[in-house]
């Protein structure tokens, strides 16, 4: 049997699936509601406000279509208050080449926002932190270059 792959994800994540299928499903009337205008006034060959109509709708249902795979494939990590780094859990690092520090909110690959301080379990720094402890130094190889870091606090949010 194949293996399946889940989408690893904080059940704030989840929410937010879920919160933007529910949006879309309830803008999706509105949308067909256009295209049937769109389409009533005539030659269709011609129709800019038609062929903008299905895109729209188009664009609408692959997206619909795009989240509905996330849910099924989803797998919600519940972060344990236990010392360790993983997805769900703040982490405070030291950068060791400046001694800047930053808290980062660990996260499923899709709900990566560097912007919010919200970086990956799968990112190059997140895969040198996870499952590691406050007061371990580690090696993070980023595409560009080396540096490590030294996890300061981990903490859980609840």
């Amino acid at each position: 049997m194949a293996d399946v792959y889940f989408q690893k994800m904080t059940p704030e994540g989840h929410q937010q699936i879920i919160n933007e299928i529910e949006a879309l499903k309830a803008d999706r009337p509105a949308k067909i509601k256009q295209l049937q205008e769109a389409r009533a006034l005539g030659d269709l060959s011609e129709n800019a406000e038609y062929s903008a109509a299905k895109r729209d709708l188009r664009h609408l249902e692959s997206r619909l279509r795009y989240l509905n795979k996330q849910l099924q494939y989803a797998q919600v990590i519940e972060p344990e208050d236990n010392g360790e780094v993983d997805i769900g859990t703040d982490v405070e690092l030291r950068f060791e080449d400046d001694n800047e520090t930053e808290t980062y909110h660990i996260v499923g690959k899709q709900e990566a926002n560097v912007d919010e301080q919200k970086i990956s379990f799968d990112s190059p720094i997140g895969r040198a932190i996870m499952h590691q402890k406050a007061g371990t130094t580690v090696n993070v190889v980023a595409p560009a270059s080396s540096y490590q870091v030294t996890i300061i606090k981990v903490s859980v949010n609840k």
